[in-house]
């Protein structure tokens, strides 16, 4: 992370102490012990007894920090029990054991690394740790993933959107890999098929999840085919999680009521403690469950408009900030994106409203996209302007960096 985010995250965390290597000269003026000289530290197993007796499961266990709109990091604070069910859930889903070898895509900071890393240390599994730089070399992490025999991997989409659209895939068999997971985008069913075609005995699961809520709280095992232009459903409930859905009236949305769009609310153990030293964004975003008032029972308010297929699995068309009123019809963003990046000539794209709809696609080449959307979209859902890039600019986490578009 940059060194200003760091002093941002410090404000907002007051921490007593900096654990830290030597090798990254960090000078941030607090109590810092460094990872060279624990070999030489006593160890008090009565200290480490005692502070395993007290020990409680509601108490913390790390505090991530995503982006803040205002511009300083919000801290999700995340309990040992909610870790702790995930990874029972992930390890007998994915029927994890000892001889799982994981490559791990997600830097620390993002919480798709904590199926990674607690999932490992549940069974005692392997787990690779990629550099991030070497996902600039494409033949370099395939070849990473046949020398280890990986058989697991768990990576965000525009990871493996590239993998698909650099053609990289044919040179490598990849026998080993056996389950392919992947979630915080909508992933394209276009790529997904490239995946599929090469591994066809592999499990592919798309998992959903904000990071207030552990990581995932909804998952999809996919078992069925899906056209090149469909939305990949984001699926049903993990174990000890509810999914509610409600209209922006408050009004509950069921599971029959096909296709009808609203926003996305959680419950369950998985569930944060809160944003850290911040009450008030924690109060905007946890709110009571408006279904009852006998006691309290809070749902995480995600931002994700989402509506039911008929197999009542549940489908992500973006977030609510995503979704837009244009010439009186309200358009989600998403739904135009997963249509663009059906096009044979692209490789991904991203939509962003300034007064009009503005798309940026990543391609080789120029494409008219009139023809294409003409039969696929309604016409005041098809872009005003359409602009070619040759590649996206990614965040830290791997994912589009929307707000950069939004602001050229």
């Amino acid at each position: 992370s940059p060194k200003e985010r760091i002093e941002k995250v410090i404000e907002v965390l007051k921490p007593k102490l900096l654990i830290t290597s030597k090798d990254l000269n960090l000078d941030l003026n607090l109590p810092t012990l460094y990872t060279q000289d624990f070999k030489s530290f006593n160890i008090d197993e009565n200290l480490i007894t005692k502070a395993k007796e007290k020990h409680i499961d509601t108490n913390l266990l790390y505090v991530l920090f995503t982006s803040g709109s205002t511009g300083i990091p919000k801290g999700v604070s995340i309990a040992h029990k909610s870790v702790i069910d995930y990874t029972f859930w992930v390890c007998e889903t994915f029927d994890f054991d000892e001889n799982e070898i994981l490559a791990n895509q997600a830097p620390f900071y993002f919480d798709n690394s904590v199926l990674d890393i607690f999932s490992s240390v549940k069974v005692g599994a392997t787990l690779h740790i990629i550099p991030n730089h070497i996902f600039a070399f494409p033949a370099k992490v395939l070849q990473c993933l046949e020398q280890e025999k990986v058989s697991m991997i768990f990576w965000v989409p525009s990871v493996l959107i590239y993998f698909a659209n650099e053609k990289g895939l044919k040179k490598y068999p990849l026998n080993f890999l056996k389950k392919i997971l992947f979630a915080g985008e909508i992933m394209p069913n276009k790529q997904l098929n490239i995946w599929r075609k090469h591994l066809p005995q592999s499990l592919f699961a798309n998992l959903y999840g904000p990071t207030e809520i552990t990581d995932v709280c909804a998952y999809h095992i996919i078992n069925r085919p899906f056209k090149d232009d469909e939305l990949l459903p984001i699926g049903k409930a993990c174990k000890n999680t509810e999914l509610l859905v409600f209209d922006e009236n408050m009004n509950y949305i069921s599971t029959k009521e096909i296709g009808k769009k609203g926003e996305l609310y959680i419950r369950g153990t998985s569930l944060s403690l809160g944003y850290y030293n911040d009450k008030e964004k924690t109060n905007k975003a946890f709110i009571q469950n408006p279904l009852h008032d006998n006691y309290l029972d809070l749902l995480y308010k995600t931002g994700d408009i989402v509506a039911y297929n008929e197999f009542e699995e549940l489908l992500c068309y973006g977030r609510a900030d995503n979704q837009i009123k244009y010439m009186g019809h309200r358009i989600e963003l998403g739904e135009i994106e997963n249509i663009i990046n059906s096009h044979d000539k692209v490789r991904n794209s991203a939509c962003v409203f300034k007064e009009e709809i503005i798309c940026f696609y990543e391609s080789k080449e120029e494409i008219d996209f009139r023809i294409f959307l003409k039969d696929k979209l309604p016409l005041y859902m098809i872009p005003k302007h359409f602009k070619r890039i040759d590649s996206f600019k990614l965040n830290q986490n791997g994912k589009i960096d929307r707000n950069y578009y939004k602001e050229l």
